[in-house]
């Protein structure tokens, strides 16, 4: 067992309606409205996610599309975009990362983190804030000293709020509640449950052992849901391993109307995730651009790449084309790099298949800034940057 994760506060952490809430993200004209995404409603299809304006007519996930509409004939429907969901989540773990090494993503829109003992609700605020002020999401966090307790904990504060839930408080919060809040307590198993006049998990915790096994169906069964009913979990978080993705960003003092500048400072972080990608030992198969505008919206986009790479030029190639496509209206007050789909470097080249010059110069560059710092030697085009110098690195 890893020695961090004893007497660690646990945190899960649950983007809100997570694809409906990407789509009016993207979309700014859908905010507010009832947003459902899933199959198509004239061939079987169910709804995977839908707003909160949507819940509020009984839209619920999983149900067939057709009731669905039924229910909120005025919803917006959209089909599934798996790929961009992907790549939001991905920067919402990183945004998690650089609280904590310590996570176990669970599913694309949630995941439990560990963090050290009392400093839980402090460390939630500031995800929270993080995920909102720059991917501009909805986030719910529980907090707790184990997962079940972090589970339920987060199904109260949502949407978007925070919530802990301590062992001192189970018999005043988590035993009023009904038994379908416990994991393990399935549609099935709480209606065997409410038969026998089971209804809440108070119930369920002074309920007889031997009596439970039969309804749950085997001894360890009944044994997990008394444990649970009493808020004892002993579950360790799955640690995800290795490193996600690779990112820079700066934003501006001022907002920046010119394009070329943007080029020049997109050029910068390029050298900076290729110097860190090199460093590291590790190649990039996907490159991705942000984009924050004066209105503090954000555009995110990506490219997955033929191959791998950990080439400056070809990381800045990417981004250029990302940023000519998607780049929108000046000014803008923020940009940034990341790369993702992260491999080992498996060439002796650092630039394998790359321009000649590029391969002879970048591993001196590398070298002499592992020596000297970031400063010391630099492309031309980094001049413009220096001469204006009204970013800041974040």
């Amino acid at each position: 067992m890893n020695k961090r994760l004893i007497n660690n506060d646990i945190l899960l952490c649950d983007l809100d309606a997570f694809f409906a809430s990407v789509e009016q993200l993207d979309n700014p004209e859908l905010k507010g409205r009832p947003v459902v995404v899933g199959g198509d409603p004239d061939s079987r299809g169910v709804v995977s996610t839908c707003s909160y304006e949507a819940r509020q007519y009984g839209v619920r996930s999983a149900m067939p599309m057709k009731k669905a509409l039924g229910l909120c004939p005025g919803a917006i429907v959209l089909p599934v975009n798996m790929t961009r969901y992907k790549e939001v989540s991905e920067q919402v773990i990183e945004i998690f990362g650089r609280f904590t090494p310590d996570i176990e993503q669970v599913s694309i829109d949630e995941a439990y983190l560990a963090v050290r003992a009392g400093t839980g609700l402090e460390t939630a605020r500031k995800i929270r804030f993080a995920v909102r002020e720059e991917l501009g999401l909805p986030l719910s966090i529980g907090v707790s000293i184990n997962k079940l307790l972090a589970k339920i904990a987060c199904s109260l504060a949502k949407p978007d709020g925070i919530r802990a839930l301590y062992p001192e408080d189970v018999e005043k919060v988590l035993w009023p509640l009904p038994v379908r809040f416990l994991p393990g307590a399935g549609p099935v198993t709480e209606r065997k449950l409410n038969a026998f006049g089971i209804k809440t998990v108070g119930e369920l915790a002074s309920f007889p052992l031997e009596a439970l096994k039969s309804i749950a169906g085997s001894a360890a069964a009944a044994a997990e849901l008394k444990e649970y009913a009493s808020g004892r979990d002993s579950r360790k978080l799955e640690l995800n391993a290795g490193r996600k993705s690779i990112s820079e960003e700066i934003t501006f003092s001022q907002d920046i109307h010119e394009k070329d500048y943007i080029l020049t400072v997109l050029f910068d972080l390029a050298s900076e995730v290729g110097y860190r990608l090199r460093s590291k030992g590790l190649k990039a198969r996907t490159v991705g651009l942000k984009l924050k505008f004066p209105d503090l919206s954000i555009k995110t986009r990506s490219l997955t790449l033929p191959e791998a790479t950990a080439s400056d030029e070809k990381i800045f190639k990417s981004v250029v084309d990302l940023f000519t496509r998607c780049c929108g209206n000046p000014p803008w007050r923020l940009v940034g790099i990341r790369a993702s789909g992260l491999e080992r470097e498996r060439q002796l080249s650092l630039i394998p298949g790359g321009d000649p010059g590029e391969e002879k110069i970048t591993p001196v560059l590398d070298m002499l800034r592992q020596r000297y710092g970031r400063d010391a030697v630099f492309r031309g085009r980094r001049l413009l940057l220096l001469r204006k110098n009204d970013f800041k690195r974040n």
